[in-house]
């Protein structure tokens, strides 16, 4: 319930304290959109059970980790960073996300590559190294692009990013490739009609 006098702020159950509502997270379900016992409560709750589990459990029990106000410690990377390098999460006791966004997006990354293409990390340096980190197209820029076959989804190597637009704008084509590669060389593409609407390719 809010306080009289105090608009902004809320009695939390558990400690039986009026705090400020930005000390609530969001619950959906009540009537004032936030929980009944403030951040603080649940995370100590959480941690009290947490204990209680692991120990049931026979596992190891992961010290809490004292960190300066406005900073908070990424149990992905092992750093202590500040507030705004974490992506918000309203349920959260704290407000914010369990990973900070640089494991975020690292993790984001690494369910693409498994996704999109069916491999690791690991599969494509291991295939950057054996190009020996270049394009195996131009030989020049840097190998960064997963470039694989549209129709069957096998991969074919990694590319710079010109050379996989440019081979996906020829429709990964390889006939349209030879073409490309013989006017490059001078050899003019000249189509003979054999017939309305049919053309003779030079061979």
């Amino acid at each position: 319930m809010k306080v009289a006098g105090e608009p902004n702020a809320k009695h939390c159950r558990k400690c039986n304290r009026d705090l400020p509502l930005a000390a609530f997270a969001r619950d959906r379900n009540r009537r004032d959109g936030l929980q009944v016992h403030g951040r603080e409560c649940v995370a100590e709750y959480s941690a009290t059970h947490y204990r209680r589990r692991r120990d049931a459990m026979g596992k190891p029990v992961r010290e809490k980790v004292d960190v300066q106000a406005g900073h908070k410690l990424c149990r992905t990377c092992g750093e202590v960073k500040p507030h705004g390098e974490w992506h918000r999460n309203a349920t959260a006791s704290d407000g914010l996300s369990t990973r900070c966004k640089a494991c975020r997006a690292e993790r984001g990354w690494q369910d693409h590559l498994k996704r999109q293409y069916g491999i690791t990390e690991a599969d494509r340096d291991e295939m950057i190294a054996s190009q020996m980190g270049l394009c195996v197209i131009c030989l020049k820029a840097p190998a960064v692009h997963v470039d694989h076959c549209h129709k069957t989804g096998r991969v074919r190597g990694v590319l710079c990013f010109n050379c996989n637009s440019a081979i996906g704008r020829l429709g990964d084509d390889p006939d349209a490739v030879r073409r490309a590669a013989a006017y490059l060389e001078g050899i003019a593409w000249k189509p003979t009609l054999v017939a309305p609407g049919v053309y003779q390719l030079p061979s």
